[in-house]
């Protein structure tokens, strides 16, 4: 390793040494990262061996270690693919001390025939039994100790490409952890008043880390190993007055306080580490966002001093210098050091950002470069927390030959990490009025007591069931649990050329050039080339008049509708963006050819880009593990799949393999469709009861590709033979209902149906036997069935065990039960023969299903179903705005929960109550000369004329009843009360109050025992 000074005179610090030995005494996880004998080990074996001594001799390399771990060496020895082998000499310790002693003396004696000078590394303090004897050894033996931690830094300082990639890849998670929960949870806080401290803070952002279901929400790439990621440190989080801009730093015990907040993060991924460290404000005065903005300027001036064969202490000095110049008071402030090297080991001092340090920096370096100011005044704070406060702003960089370039990509403008606080104002929510008694009763039929039990014990459940949605809504988000965020169209970089060589030769010319290579399309503009990525090019028109020819270039800016729901992203909206540009020409032919390029090119990205988001979200599988032609296999013949490979109908065989099944047609052996068992969230097998098919239907966990559509539905299914044709001759036979084998057919299609249901059901069975309880069989109630219309047209939806389903006709239909969070009906009332059903799933990032148009007659049913599943249900008058509610919830779904979450929803309905007790109030009070008095009256003179009594003065006394006057001013009343009720009631409440009387007597109808139906 050493003799790499040879080699590059760039590499030095081995103080010319004759051999450098490295010994590994026992593990610390304290210093793991720390220490460069354990960041070396890494670097060469990707292992951290202890109790083990390396030996690096200008010819060989000895190890003297356990006998296990010579084990793992010794395929070194018999690695393919070097083209140059160091001999490896392997020293086996044991269990006998006198033959370990005769090992160190070995090793001690190859040392000594190297030379005279001894390179080790003289800072890391080594623990343990075995690291104490050698230390005594060597000690003993009169050689000259030189310290080579200079030498073996430089060696690793310069990364790789697969270094670089870990390097990216650390950086990556450290800023989706910064991004995506830090960020928002700290909002969170602040905007519910939650007490926590530092240190439970710091404990839930490193459970996101450390937590596979609180993984899943950081968005990290698809090819990141879950179990390669760590935290390099526990998070360190800051604020009231007290801050120690130090690596070392830790959180404490003391409330998190809004008004500055540092925040520091780093992972580390294949023993690659990363650093990232922001400042957050709350309610900031004009100095803090002074001070802040002086600071990020300093990061981006810093940033041009980092490259390749800069000095470490020239960078500090020049960033000390340009505080002196610009801000002379802040530096007092300044920190000691303004960054160091960082990979495999954390913080490598060797090339630290420090006044004393000489190192130069290298082309590949990755350096974390942390710069701020520590302990400034602010005169303005009232609270005396705030009245302390420092600036903090470190990123993770590479250096390369002009300045140096982010890994780690996280807003430092101020207007992104700053927000502005308002107090919220306590209001007193105003007292709900009382019900005024009433005497009439809600049901005249001892009958009816009964009826409503079921009903009641429905209520009550319901009710339990909210609270305990309401209860885990709660629980959910204020642990830190946020909803999955909407994914939103980012902005894509391209870079058709990397420098101006690189442009096509003919743009010498000034001329109109299409190059398909590159995608671009080189305009000249002002005697310039200006190359333009044909995805900035929206369209282009070419118009001819006369002998010219015309062809205007227009481009996509902010604001354009790109697809139906699609709006192209922008990096800065507020740029000066160029919307299109004219050309003019009097080669027609040319232009012509130019308009034919530009259009086949653009057609040719929008298919890559259309094949580019059809495959985006994609999980890659394992593979499909095949039986051997030994082993019998389970086959389900002649069937057919949805969807169709290459869309054409073929019938294949369906297999059953070690870990999944594959579908294969009889056409093509490559055509196939390989479905794991860990990937069957749902295996339903629906026999053809009332159907033409049998359908065994997989509901996947992640997409799969067929053919070239993503899928999660796949089907298999076998047709029934109908009535009226021929098997043998497979020729529609003879409508004759006199026809006396017509009764023999009807029982062989019974038959049929029924074999084809026990085979289906059958390899099903065998499915969920084989995959070892990973998959289970479900199976439709087609008793509970109701018709909708979950897409375009009417279709049965069955419930199963697990799921409402349609899998009869594509488009399919699978919703998982526990998968929901409640289900809303709209337009339940009166007067209407259908209603609509909308299920809210838990992920609320999900868009909201709707079912529409079930037939008012099954609503019973419908509620009864969902009860029985535990599934909460409301109901409502009106459809409701669902993405604007939806979109409410998503931004803040603690506060939706805090403010009584689905409550809403069942508001209508408690109104609605209240109104009809004061219509019957009013009804009763009015009794003495309303409706029903009059009737009542009326029957009873009739009675009397049926029986021949006469007219007398007494009778037209009591018909007579209230003067004109009292009776005007009483329906004055009611007009007055009627309005006032239609102005607080909705439409549609105004709609259902309305009563259908009788023609006849002039009486209220009754109304009907469903609800009101």
């Amino acid at each position: 390793m050493f003799t790499t000074e040879d080699r590059l005179p760039k590499l030095t610090g081995f103080a010319h040494a004759d051999s450098v030995v490295v010994v590994s005494g026992l593990s610390d996880e304290n210093e793991a990262g720390y220490q460069k004998t354990s960041a070396l080990q890494l670097w060469l074996l990707g292992y951290e061996f202890t109790d083990t001594i390396l030996v690096f001799l200008k010819d060989r390399i000895a190890v003297l270690t356990s006998q296990k771990k010579a084990n793992i060496l010794q395929t070194l020895e018999q690695a393919a693919g070097i083209d140059k082998k160091v001999p490896l000499l392997l020293f086996r310790r044991g269990k006998d001390d006198a033959a370990n002693k005769a090992l160190f003396d070995d090793v001690m004696k190859l040392i000594k025939e190297a030379g005279p000078k001894v390179g080790v590394i003289s800072k890391d303090k080594q623990k343990g039994k075995f690291a104490e004897e050698w230390k005594g050894i060597l000690g003993g033996q009169g050689l000259e100790e030189v310290d080579v931690a200079a030498g073996i830094a430089t060696s690793m300082a310069v990364k790789d490409v697969d270094d670089m990639k870990n390097m990216e890849m650390a950086c990556k998670l450290t800023t989706n952890v910064m991004k995506y929960f830090f960020i928002d949870e700290f909002q969170s806080i602040v905007d519910s008043g939650k007490k926590i401290t530092h240190e439970a803070l710091a404990l839930q952002t490193e459970d996101v880390l450390l937590k596979e279901r609180k993984r899943v929400k950081m968005r990290f790439p698809k090819e990141a190993q879950g179990d390669s990621a760590e935290w390099c440190y526990t998070p360190i989080i800051q604020s009231g007055g007290k801050y120690d801009l130090k690596p070392s730093a830790q959180s404490d015990n003391s409330n998190l306080h809004d008004g500055t907040v540092l925040c520091s993060l780093g992972v580390r991924y294949k023993n690659y580490c990363s650093n990232l460290s922001r400042t957050l404000f709350i309610n900031p005065e004009k100095t803090k966002e002074n001070n802040y903005m002086f600071l990020c300027e300093l990061q981006t001036y810093a940033m041009t001093l980092l490259k390749n064969g800069a000095v470490c202490r020239d960078v500090y000095a020049a960033s000390l210098k340009y505080v002196e110049e610009k801000r002379p008071e802040l530096v007092p402030h300044f920190v000691k050091s303004a960054g160091f090297a960082i990979g495999i080991e954390f913080k490598d001092s060797t090339y630290a950002l420090a006044p004393k340090s000489s190192k130069v920096l290298l082309e590949g370096m990755t350096v974390n470069l942390s710069l701020g100011f520590q302990n400034l005044e602010n005169a303005e704070a009232k609270d005396a927390r705030n009245k302390i406060y420092s600036l903090l702003l470190a990123d993770t960089m590479r250096i390369t030959k002009e300045e140096a370039v982010y890994l780690t990509d996280v807003e430092r403008d101020f207007k992104d990490i700053s927000w502005e606080m308002e107090e919220e104002e306590n209001v007193k929510p105003e007292p709900k009025a009382a019900k005024l008694p009433t005497a009439v009763l809600k049901s005249k039929l001892r009958k009816e007591d009964d009826e409503m039990t079921n009903e009641q014990r429905r209520t009550l459940h319901q009710k339990e069931l909210a609270e305990q949605r309401q209860k885990e809504g709660l629980a959910r988000f204020a642990e830190g649990g946020e909803a999955k965020a909407l994914e939103k169209a980012t902005f894509r970089k391209f870079e058709c050329y990397r420098k101006e060589g690189m442009l096509p030769k003919s743009v010498d010319q000034l001329r109109i050039v299409v190059d398909k290579r590159s995608e671009a399309i080189v305009l000249p503009i002002y005697g310039m080339p200006v190359p333009f990525h044909i995805s900035t090019l929206k369209a282009v028109v070419k118009n001819d008049e006369g002998s010219s020819t015309y062809l205007r270039f227009n481009f996509v800016t902010p604001g354009q509708a790109m697809g139906k729901k699609e709006v192209t992203p922008f990096e800065d909206i507020n740029s000066t963006f160029v919307k299109a540009m004219t050309f003019k020409s009097t080669d027609m032919a040319r232009f012509a050819e130019i308009f034919r390029e530009v259009n086949e090119l653009k057609k040719e990205y929008t298919k890559r880009e259309a094949d580019r988001k059809e495959k985006a979200g994609l999980v890659e599988q394992d593979k499909l593990i095949v039986n051997p032609g030994s082993v019998r296999k389970t086959i389900l013949r002649e069937v057919f799949a949805r969807p169709a490979l290459e869309g054409k109908r073929f019938a294949g065989d369906l297999e059953i393999h070690s870990n999944g099944l594959r579908y294969m047609t009889h056409l093509r052996d490559n055509q196939k469709i390989d479905i794991l068992f860990s990937n069957i969230k749902h295996l339903i097998f629906q026999p053809c009861e009332g159907e033409l098919i049998v359908v065994l239907h997989i509901h996947l966990k992640n997409e799969i590709m067929i053919g070239r559509k993503k899928t999660k539905d796949v089907q298999f299914y076998k047709e029934v033979a109908e009535a009226n044709f021929d098997e043998t001759g497979n020729r529609k036979r003879r409508q004759n209902y006199a026809d006396e084998d017509e009764f023999a057919q009807e029982q062989n299609e019974r038959r049929q149906r029924a074999i084809m249901d026990k085979d289906f059901k059958a390899f099903a069975e065998k499915i969920a036997d084989l995959s070892q309880n990973q998959v289970e069989v479900d199976a439709p109630f087609r008793d509970l069935g109701f018709q909708g219309v979950p897409f375009r047209q009417p279709v049965l939806m069955v419930p199963t065990t697990d799921c409402l389903v349609h899998l009869i006709e594509p488009p399919f239909f699978v919703v998982t039960i526990s998968e929901i969070e409640l289900v809303h009906l709209e337009r339940v009332r009166f007067g209407l023969k259908s209603f609509d059903m909308v299920i809210v799933f838990k992920d609320f990032s999900r868009p909201v299903q709707h079912i529409n148009t079930i037939h008012t007659d099954q609503l019973e049913n419908v509620k009864e179903w969902l009860d029985s599943v535990d599934v909460p249900f409301t109901e409502g008058p009106t459809n409701l705005s669902w993405p604007q509610i939806m979109k409410t919830v998503n931004e803040s779904p603690f506060d939706f929960f805090n403010e009584g979450g689905w409550s809403f929803l069942g508001s209508g309905s408690d109104d609605e109550d209240e109104e009809e007790d004061e219509e019957s109030v009013y009804e009763d009070s009015g009794s003495g000369s309303g409706v029903d008095s009059e009737s009542d009256s009326e029957d009873y003179d009739s009675d009397d004329d049926a029986s021949g009594s006469g007219y007398s003065d007494e009778d037209s006394d009591e018909e007579e009843g209230e003067d004109w006057d009292e009776l005007e001013r009483k329906a004055a009343k009611s007009d007055r009360r009627k309005e006032e009720r239609e102005e607080v009631a909705p439409p549609s409440a105004k709609k259902s109050k309305k009563r259908d009387y009788d023609s006849d007597d002039g009486r209220p109808k009754k109304k009907k025992a469903s609800g009101g139906r």
